[in-house]
């Protein structure tokens, strides 16, 4: 009864949270000369929320997740190409078919160890780079592909230069799939998945599913990061082979660095600091922003995440005290 209540406790969405989302529902009207970024930035939280949940929930290390994202882009933008420019249409295809490219993946991460499981998902993405670039006739190759009209959301809401509609589309969707990957975790599934990650024996003793357990999750962050594929290309019109490159999962991985894994707001967090720094130190240095956010890196694991939430922890943990 007891975890019951635990369970229904931390399921509840907090006053905090909803503030939160509501000053991002706000932001591409008040900041409307930076829509465009904040559209980038829900995008990209949305691809950092689809690691967090193999890599903070379940420990399953990926080097290679950009896959799914190039797949959902690719797949989005050929169907607005050539069969229908309906921007949800358009989505449902492309995450559907991440969703189906997860799971037939999800078995190829079942056995071997850390090193072995990295070097299949990179494997996977670097197949699928290969197959974009070689199929140039449907991709368009090094050239990426071209042309992609959207046409109005819901009909009504046209994609303008500004980026404001393309910034509350994707936030809407970043919302719907963050409070899918919360409830997830919030339930007793959740709660398996982190006793994987902690001790597989373990989990596998006291009867838990492992296999079934991994091959789900993975699904599911495999039909999120075809999701945040599926608004890159049609926010933009484009889809490149380097949707599928290293550099994508490498910076999602630093996304989590900055922000922390196993707490969902770490992906959100890390993809704002991440973009915003980038933005920022590569106006003003645009050959040397990498040394920059390396040093803030080494900067962060000597200082530790700790000491610099350590004000905000100490405020809730006094907080609740008085209200007790």
């Amino acid at each position: 009864m007891n975890a019951q209540l635990t369970l229904l406790q931390a399921a509840r969405w907090r006053p905090l949270e909803m503030a939160f989302w509501v000053l991002a529902f706000a932001s591409p009207y008040v900041l409307a000369q930076h829509a465009l970024i904040i559209n980038e930035i829900a995008i990209v939280a949305l691809f950092a929320v689809s690691l967090d949940l193999i890599l903070g929930y379940t420990g399953i290390v990926s080097l290679g997740h950009a896959a799914f994202l190039g797949f959902g882009a690719y797949t989005a933008a050929l169907f607005a190409k050539h069969i229908h420019p309906d921007p949800l249409l358009g989505l449902l295809v492309g995450t559907a078919c991440a969703t189906v490219l997860g799971a037939v993946c999800s078995f190829s991460i079942m056995r071997g160890t850390d090193l072995t499981r990295l070097m299949v998902t990179l494997g996977t993405a670097l197949i699928l780079l290969e197959l974009a670039n070689k199929w140039d006739d449907l991709t368009g190759g090094a050239d990426g592909l071209q042309g992609v009209m959207m046409a109005p959301l819901l009909g009504r809401f046209e994609f303008d230069l500004m980026g404001q509609v393309a910034a509350w589309y994707s936030l809407s969707v970043l919302l719907l799939l963050f409070a899918l990957a919360r409830r997830l975790v919030q339930a007793p599934l959740g709660a398996t998945l982190k006793a994987v990650r902690d001790n597989r024996l373990r989990a596998m003793a006291i009867g838990i599913p492992v296999t079934s357990r991994l091959s789900v999750v993975y699904t599911v962050s495999a039909c999120i990061a075809g999701a945040s594929g599926a608004l890159l290309a049609q926010t933009t019109g484009f889809a490149s082979l380097d949707v599928f490159a290293l550099e994508r999962s490498a910076d999602v991985m630093l996304m989590l660095a900055i922000g922390g894994v196993g707490w969902l707001y770490g992906g959100i967090a890390g993809a704002v600091a991440f973009k915003l720094m980038y933005d920022v130190i590569a106006n003003i240095t645009p050959q040397y922003w990498t040394f920059w956010m390396g040093l803030f890196l080494v900067v962060l694991v000597l200082v530790g995440r700790e000491r610099l939430i350590r004000p905000w922890t100490w405020f809730s943990a006094t907080r609740k005290e008085g209200q007790s």
